[in-house]
């Protein structure tokens, strides 16, 4: 049932639950004929989710030098789901429906439990390159997906702006860089799955989505996929030195937990609502680019012709992703 908070968003129909009486529905759709893409914000906060998750590549790797894997994942979940529990009911205050309990477990098991474990535990046995070449595969996944699942019909037009992104990241990524070992295997190997999980965590939002408010969606996603991961994570927390580590590793963990986390992981389903799975997922090229920047500024490492290359197909086919099918 729609609360008084809900009903004090007129202006952004984005957020109403779809279980709004009629004539609420109506005023609600009274805003203006939407653009021919996605608002400006949705691509702003995007670029600004793909920033955080391409400088976790640098700071997890340097994090995990001093923490178990387990244990960086621990602290993740537990600082982080309280927090977007507190923001849903303080401004939401919807309590899921039972029907939808279910998929929200499934979308924290995707996106939370899943996604976090090995992606952490395959950061720690492979290198920071091969992660970001490897996390290139969620746009297809989340095509894949998509499809066959009938959640999201994409044209020619859509699916050419993937494969122009993937291009252009793996140009950037130098794909002969990509290296192979016992422990790396396994390592990308867990890397890769992650990509699987969460895309389809993406994927999956966009039903539900119409039903609860996007806040509300990935806190309990959260609180679930949270749950499961503090159950693997105990030990490694319980082990943890804390008082041995440095400050700069506990920096980079509150940056980890604030950021890629819970802002990243709030602000791309605010994202998906108001645009689609396959947008938000294209836009994870994006942090190639962003660690050829780092390594240029950091490491005096050469902005050449393939990363301007890259960079330019990049930019091409966000653009195509991004502009919607005329009706």
């Amino acid at each position: 049932m729609a609360t008084e908070t809900e009903l004090a968003e007129p202006t952004d129909p984005a957020d109403l639950p779809a279980d709004l009486p009629a004539d609420l529905q109506a005023a609600s759709s009274a805003a203006p004929p939407a653009a021919a893409g996605p608002d400006l914000r949705v691509q702003a906060v995007l670029v600004a989710v793909q920033v955080f998750f391409g400088i976790f590549h640098v700071v997890g790797k340097a994090v995990l030098a001093e923490m178990a894997p387990l244990a960086l994942a621990g602290i993740r979940a537990l600082v982080a789901a309280p927090l977007l529990m507190v923001l849903a009911w303080r401004i939401d205050r919807v309590l899921p429906r039972r029907r939808d309990l279910p998929m929200l477990a499934l979308l924290g098991a995707l996106g939370v439990l899943a996604n976090q474990v090995l992606f952490i535990e395959g950061l720690k046995r492979t290198t920071a390159t091969n992660a970001a070449i490897i996390m290139v595969a969620i746009p297809v996944f989340a095509v894949a997906v998509g499809a066959l699942l009938g959640i999201e019909r994409l044209g020619m037009g859509r699916l050419a702006g993937v494969a122009l992104s993937i291009a252009g990241a793996l140009i950037l990524l130098d794909p002969t860089r990509f290296t192979l070992g016992s422990d790396a295997t396994l390592g990308n190997a867990l890397i890769l799955t992650n990509a699987f999980c969460y895309a389809a965590f993406l994927v999956l939002q966009r039903p539900i989505l119409r039903r609860l408010p996007w806040r509300t969606v990935i806190a309990w996603a959260f609180l679930f996929g949270g749950g499961g991961v503090l159950l693997f994570a105990w030990p490694d927390l319980a082990a943890l030195p804390g008082a041995h580590l440095s400050r700069a590793t506990w920096w980079g963990v509150a940056y980890i937990v604030l950021f890629p986390t819970a802002f990243a992981y709030a602000a791309s389903t605010w994202a998906i609502r108001r645009s689609s799975p396959s947008l938000v997922a294209a836009y994870g090229t994006l942090q190639p680019l962003v660690t050829a920047s780092l390594a240029a500024i950091f490491l005096g490492e050469r902005f050449g012709w393939p990363q301007g290359i890259g960079f330019t197909l990049i930019a091409a086919g966000l653009w195509r992703v991004s502009v919607r099918a005329a009706p």
